[in-house]
């Protein structure tokens, strides 16, 4: 008899439920898919209403000894500040980590920055975890311990992620043992100039959120219900199905190179996954300082949203474009109505388009964020000859999207629209590269019953079964299982 999966997902605006079965043949079959308005003080009100949103045959009469799985969004992420010895290169990378576990960064500090500066910024952000990197393994030992001193002075509330030269994390971790900081070891971020390793220290703020959100009001419910206790952020669950996706299981070959554009309410999140990449040597994969060949990329606009951050489109890309985008008339009459759509549905974020119009403006708005974000992530091509770096100009710089074979579009707007509309607002997006490194040819997948994330969740139990069903979902059932799906 098939066993039930409940796996939510528990945004700051919504709370989404899908169901599934596990079968006798030990394969996932999803059942039905649900969503309530989240309520921040009691988390189990929205848990509750999409449960009672599931068809009435499928709704259980308690989640009691069923396997519940989860990940969240609704604790708003941590604030972060992340700490290195270059602002270019270990401070990118710890930016990155950072970013990779869904966390807010709010600044990042480097050896380049007075200790003063660093104090002050750390003092008035108060940070929730602090990334402290610096060195590549058997470099630069100085900035490390530097930091941890100041750190142990100021002994925050807050975590400290030492991440930084091995040689050098005894002594780094011997300083904030003595002054009572509360900090974890990981192994170092970026050991060499080519190199960047962020699973180790990605875990340990993932360990960071799970207590984050424990303590937060309501919150505490969700961890409770879930089998496992581990709530996943949710952009590290949308990763792991597009990791997962792209480079498959032992068990099964990955489809390949895909980009996957998550367009929220608050953030568009951009994922891209090369596996291609794995194949190259570390020195073929050049400085991390210029090159962006690394497997698995993300990116987050924390400024392009269709609800909480709709007038941050406005301001980023201007009314005129998106009206344009949006197939309305490019004048003042319209952009007055569009400016005031924008403010209404930043104050009330679960609204809904309610005639032709309104939906016009929410497809505009969607091209310009996956636009804008798209060519963010990407590379370009260089447009001037630059002798300190012997860069040509048309020479890629960046992360270059061109050969990827399958871009993922994820997102509200994609649920409620039919999926030949979602492709097109994707090719719309797609339509104007000029100089960015942005996807050629790629065939658009919709993720029509927002199940990526759930694939990502149900990878860390269930990841042959994951995989399969996402195969299915997104139409590569014909594959045989073992073939290659990329050269």
């Amino acid at each position: 008899m098939p066993s039930e999966i409940y796996v939510f997902d528990v945004g700051s605006t919504f709370t989404k439920l899908n169901l599934f079965h596990l079968q006798d043949d030990n394969s996932l079959q999803w059942i039905a898919r649900s969503q309530a308005p989240t309520t921040l003080e009691d988390i189990m009100e929205g848990i509750n209403g999409a449960l009672a949103g599931l068809p009435l045959e499928c709704r259980p009469a308690s989640l009691a000894g069923k396997t519940v799985l989860a990940s969240s969004s609704a604790a708003g992420g941590l604030r972060m500040v992340a700490i290195g010895y270059m602002p270019r290169v270990t401070a990118k990378a710890a930016k990155e980590v950072a970013m990779s576990a869904g966390a807010r960064v709010l600044e990042v500090l480097s050896a380049e920055d007075p200790p003063e500066y660093r104090r002050q910024v750390l003092k008035e952000i108060k940070p929730d975890i602090v990334l402290l990197t610096g060195g590549t393994d058997g470099g630069d030992e100085e900035s490390l311990i530097d930091n941890a001193k100041l750190l142990a002075e100021m002994r925050l509330p807050g975590v400290i992620i030492l991440a930084g030269n091995v040689a050098a994390q005894s002594k780094a971790a011997l300083i904030l043992s003595e002054a009572n900081v509360n900090f974890r070891r990981v192994p170092n971020v970026m050991p060499t100039i080519h190199e960047l390793k962020v699973k180790p220290a990605r875990e340990a703020i993932h360990q960071e959120f799970i207590r984050q959100i424990t303590r937060a009001k309501g919150l505490s419910k969700l961890e409770s219900i879930v089998s496992n206790h581990k709530v996943i952020p949710t952009p590290g669950a949308v990763l792991l199905g597009a990791e997962l996706l792209a480079r498959g299981h032992y068990e099964a070959k990955g489809i390949g190179s895909l980009v996957v554009v998550d367009l929220g309410g608050a953030t568009t999140d951009v994922h891209s996954v090369i596996p291609e990449l794995e194949k190259l040597s570390l020195e073929e994969r050049g400085l991390i300082l210029t090159n962006e060949k690394h497997v698995s990329y993300r990116t987050v606009e924390g400024n392009l949203g269709l609800r909480v951050n709709c007038g941050g489109i406005l301001e980023t890309v201007g009314p005129r474009l998106i009206l344009k985008y949006a197939g309305l008339p490019e004048d003042d009459k319209y952009e007055a109505k569009l400016t005031e759509y924008a403010k209404k549905v930043e104050v009330v974020t679960s609204y809904i388009p309610c005639n032709e119009e309104e939906k016009s403006f929410d497809r505009g708005l969607a091209i310009a964020a996956i636009e804008t974000a798209l060519k963010r992530h990407a590379g370009f091509l260089s447009q001037e000859y630059d002798p300190l770096l012997g860069v040509a100009p048309g020479t890629p710089q960046g992360r270059d999207l061109r050969a990827v074979k399958y871009l993922i579009a994820v997102g509200g707007i994609f649920t409620a629209l039919p999926p030949e509309e979602g492709v097109n607002i994707v090719q719309k997006a797609l339509a104007r590269p000029g100089i960015s490194l942005l996807p050629l040819q790629p065939r658009i997948l919709i993720d029509r019953y927002y199940l990526l994330y759930a694939i990502g969740v149900l990878s860390e139990l269930y990841p042959y079964q994951a995989l399969r069903l996402a195969k299915t979902y997104f139409n590569f059932e014909g594959e045989e299982e073992g073939d290659e799906a990329h050269e």
